[in-house]
């Protein structure tokens, strides 16, 4: 039982770091909206506006793909404070958090590959 809420108190840790971290990349998105729309009241060519509208799709696609993982690192949280403590620890609850890791995984990739591409954007189009 001891190992049980080790496990538990292991997974509620990660899952409160992740929730964290997504909080902190929505925020993030939000600021490079707003560089964003500095960009787009001034005059330039489409040259630099064309870019621009990719970025704005992909930061709604990438603020959609927070917010699910969001509601689903708040469902795997619920799932432990609901937790059978004589359940096998090598059960659901391992197999739903490593699904996660997966995909958070490759949301942070995903994620520093989008901002870098638009720090180099910002750094081309701002002065």
């Amino acid at each position: 039982m001891l190992t049980k809420v080790s496990y538990l108190s292991d997974l509620k840790f990660n899952l409160e770091t992740w929730r964290r971290e997504l909080r902190y990349h929505f925020n993030e998105m939000e600021s490079f909206e707003e560089k964003l729309e500095e960009i787009a009241s001034r005059e330039f060519s489409s040259n630099a506006l064309i870019p621009l509208e990719m970025f704005q799709n992909k930061i709604m696609i990438e603020k959609s793909a927070i917010s699910k993982l969001l509601h689903r690192c708040r469902n795997k949280m619920a799932n432990l404070h609901t937790a059978d403590f004589n359940e096998q620890i090598d059960g659901r609850l391992q197999n739903e958090q490593h699904t996660l890791k997966d995909d958070m995984r490759t949301y942070i990739k995903m994620h520093y590959e989008l901002k870098e591409e638009m720090m180099d954007y910002f750094l081309k189009w701002l002065d």
